[in-house]
C-alpha cells in the first residue's frame, strides 16, 4: 500500500509541475499579446507620409506626358489623368505607404496602352516622382521621371 501511496503522490506532484508551467506557459502569451498590441497600435497611430502630398500636375520632360492625381482616398485609391498630349485612359490608380516611401501606382489601358503601367516613388527632397514605366505593348520598362509643374 505504501508503494501505491508513494506513486500517486509522486504522480501529483508531476501534475502539479505541469499545471505550474502551464500557467506560467498562458502568462507569458499574454504578457506577449498585449506587448504585441501596444506595439502595433504605436506603429498604427505613427504618421506616415501624407498621400495628398501626390496631388498635383506632374511633367514627364522627356516627352512631355503629363501625369494629374487628385483625391487620395484612405482605402489606397487615387484619381488620375495622363495626358500624350491628348486624354489616355486610366484603368487604375492607387497609393500606398510601403516603409517611409509614398507610392503610386497607374494602370493605363488605351488603344496603344493596353496596360501599361508606372510604378512611382515621390522623392520629397526633389519634390518628383521616379520608378519605372512598363510599356505593355514591347513588354519593356523604362526609368522615369516626373516633375511637380506650378
Amino acid at each position: 500500500m505504501a508503494r501505491k501511496t508513494k506513486k500517486a503522490t509522486r504522480a501529483r506532484a508531476a501534475d502539479d509541475r505541469r499545471s505550474g508551467w502551464r500557467i506560467v506557459g498562458v502568462i507569458l502569451l499574454a504578457v506577449v499579446v498585449v506587448v504585441g498590441y501596444r506595439i502595433w497600435e504605436e506603429n498604427a497611430a505613427a504618421p506616415g507620409p501624407d498621400p495628398s502630398t501626390l496631388v498635383g500636375r506632374w511633367l514627364r520632360p522627356d516627352g512631355g506626358y503629363v501625369l494629374e492625381l487628385s483625391d487620395p482616398a484612405p482605402d489606397g485609391l487615387l484619381k488620375a489623368a495622363y495626358f500624350n498630349p491628348r486624354p489616355i485612359n486610366v484603368s487604375r490608380a492607387e497609393w500606398k505607404v510601403q516603409g517611409d516611401h509614398l507610392r503610386a501606382f497607374v494602370e493605363l489601358l488605351d488603344e496603344h496602352y493596353p496596360g501599361s503601367t508606372y510604378t512611382l516613388t515621390y522623392r520629397p527632397a526633389t519634390d518628383r516622382l521616379v520608378g519605372i514605366y512598363f510599356q505593355a505593348t514591347l513588354r519593356q520598362q523604362y526609368d522615369v521621371e516626373f516633375e511637380r509643374t506650378k
